[in-house]
């Protein structure tokens, strides 16, 4: 089994709304295990006008939920990062550091309303950019105005965006048209990050590893190991993405 990096997930107990309890958590993790997970990332929602998990809480609750893990037999190596709800107040907080960037990189995930135009996510893209990280545009299927464009896609990409899909999406699990548009970018290479946005231990789990097979066949081996683990060993190691 090959290995695989998810970069987005809600696996920390406790925080939002994934998983509720450390034996949620520790079963999620235990799922990831079976499907080849080797590395989380974990990135609770940050969101405005929310008790949002600090960085210094983010940091503590990783750590703690990797020493149960650990003692548990799961050897699912954990990493710090936040899932940011784009707001006028992002810009500020990244620059200020009170959002955690994923694993410490400057590579950051960030997602917005669905029925955000897309101007004001290539703007928002941009303001990130001007903080200094590199944005990862989070289930880049979601956003209405793109899927009804998907020359956007390329146009966030041409600025220094990176996509990232679901792989619940892939396998049609939202539907045909989502399905079908989100192959569309896997067959013209506009995808680098493929994740499960995992919540929970049933209908939202961490089992990425149908997707992986579905994508080795469908658009060869080389390019879902982009996919599932090279582009995001290169997050985690803070060095550029193909």
């Amino acid at each position: 089994m090959q290995p695989t990096i998810d970069i987005h997930c809600h696996v920390m107990p406790g925080v939002d709304d994934g998983s509720p309890d450390m034996a949620t958590s520790l079963e999620m993790m235990r799922i990831a295990e079976k499907n080849g997970i080797t590395h989380m990332i974990l990135t609770p929602h940050h969101k405005p006008m929310h008790h949002n998990v600090s960085p210094e809480h983010n940091v503590l609750y990783r750590k703690r939920l990797l020493d149960m893990a650990k003692a548990s037999g799961i050897k699912v190596k954990l990493f710090s990062g936040n899932e940011i709800y784009y707001s006028d107040e992002t810009f500020r907080e990244l620059v200020e550091g009170e959002i955690c960037s994923l694993a410490g990189s400057d590579y950051v995930l960030v997602e917005f309303h669905p029925t955000n135009p897309y101007k004001a996510i290539q703007n928002a893209m941009y303001k990130v950019q001007s903080a200094g990280f590199i944005p990862i545009v989070a289930h880049v299927e979601r956003y209405s105005d793109i899927v009804s464009h998907p020359k956007y896609v390329s146009d966030l990409i041409d600025m220094g965006c990176l996509i990232q899909v679901n792989a619940s999406s892939i396998m049609g699990r939202y539907g045909f048209g989502i399905g079908h548009f989100t192959k569309k970018l896997l067959k013209d290479e506009q995808v680098h990050f493929i994740a499960s946005d995992a919540h929970d231990t049933k209908k939202r789990a961490p089992d990425l590893l149908p997707c992986r097979h579905f994508v080795e066949k469908k658009f060869g081996e080389d390019y879902a190991k982009r996919l599932f683990f090279l582009n995001a060993a290169n997050v985690i190691r803070n060095e550029p993405v193909e």
